[in-house]
């Protein structure tokens, strides 16, 4: 199985629905392209890794919420092929853990990201500080420019 790639910031989990852990997985966790996995893809995957019957309308079904009582094979082949433990499913403190190490890795894996990262190293604490003002800056100015063309 390939190694999920790219993707964005998975949502904080704490108390969250299975349906919104597994569709932080999917919005967290992409293709190398950054392009999202799709039920499908997934389905597969896991019906190779279980023997299981999963189909892409049964996972689209849990990702929505209408059917949320999975096998254990279904979470195990799911956790597989996201590379998380199985616990993610189920205990909220860890689930919130590994969201936020998901959200890391997958910002991480841009190389963007990675670049700046990276050249942060070497920065003293006051250069470090000086970065994350000019970043949330300039994060704040692309809000507002979103928000001023969505109106």
């Amino acid at each position: 199985m390939p190694l999920p790639n790219g993707g964005g910031a998975v949502p904080e989990a704490g108390a969250q629905s299975l349906a919104e852990r597994i569709e932080a997985l999917f919005q967290a966790v992409r293709r190398p392209d950054r392009t999202p996995y799709s039920n499908e893809d997934v389905a597969r995957a896991c019906r190779d890794s279980s023997g299981e019957t999963f189909s892409a309308t049964y996972l689209w079904q849990l990702r929505t919420g209408r059917r949320d009582n999975p096998t254990k094979r279904h979470l195990e082949a799911l956790a597989a092929f996201f590379q998380v433990p199985v616990a993610y499913f189920f205990d909220d403190a860890e689930s919130a853990q590994i969201s936020e190490e998901v959200a890391l890795l997958s910002a991480m894996r841009d190389a963007g990201v990675r670049d700046v990262a990276l050249r942060a190293v070497a920065l003293s604490p006051d250069g470090l500080g000086t970065v994350r003002d000019l970043i949330d800056s300039i994060a704040r100015r692309e809000a507002d420019r979103r928000r001023s063309t969505e109106r």
